[in-house]
């Protein structure tokens, strides 16, 4: 593993553009176009390029197209989850979803940090990323946007169109931009 790779893994700033990441990327695209472009009827063939790209995918579960993330190596999936349409993962850091998890159309999970005050570092390509942590049985609704470093806990919902900033308890219906606690939920 290069020295940018391994920074970015560990939440560390890294250059986005180093050749390697590059071609981590790369790869990843083309297995991204592969399924993207399956039949509607090739689910083992769906299945097989996802085996291949994600760092764990869980039994009886599934994505529909079009998906896309930076490297699919980063991402793990438990069983029984369902990632609705247009699915948008940025896996610069680990990207984690646990078992049962719905989560529907055009939701985005977004580990990558730009530096907000270092102009220059920003303008040179530095970026960082958090990983993202969604609990067990877990909702989220469509458009979702979960920012990096957040967690999610066990048995919450969060509603549609919502932007996901910090940590939500287990057992929560948050939403809203900024979300926010709602009502917790049995």
């Amino acid at each position: 593993m290069g020295e940018n790779r391994d920074r970015m893994l560990r939440g560390e700033l890294y250059r986005d553009n180093d050749p390697e990441l590059v071609a981590s990327r790369v790869a990843c695209g083309r297995l991204l176009d592969r399924f993207n472009a399956t039949d509607a009827d090739r689910n083992e063939e769906r299945r097989e390029i996802l085996g291949e790209l994600l760092g764990s995918f869980g039994d009886d579960s599934w994505i529909m197209p079009r998906f896309q993330c930076d490297y699919g190596t980063n991402i793990s999936i438990g069983s029984n989850s369902f990632l609705n349409y247009d699915a948008i993962l940025l896996d610069c850091a680990p990207i984690t979803i646990g078992d049962d998890v719905s989560i529907g159309p055009r939701a985005q999970l977004l580990t990558p940090l730009h530096p907000m005050e270092d102009h220059e570092a920003r303008r040179t390509r530095w970026e960082s990323a958090l990983p993202i942590v969604i609990g067990n049985n877990v909702w989220l609704g469509g458009g979702v946007i979960v920012c990096p470093g957040v967690t999610i806990g066990d048995n919450s919902v969060i509603g549609a169109g919502s932007v996901v900033t910090r940590d939500v308890p287990s057992r929560t219906f948050a939403a809203g931009n900024p979300s926010r606690t709602i009502r917790a939920l049995p």
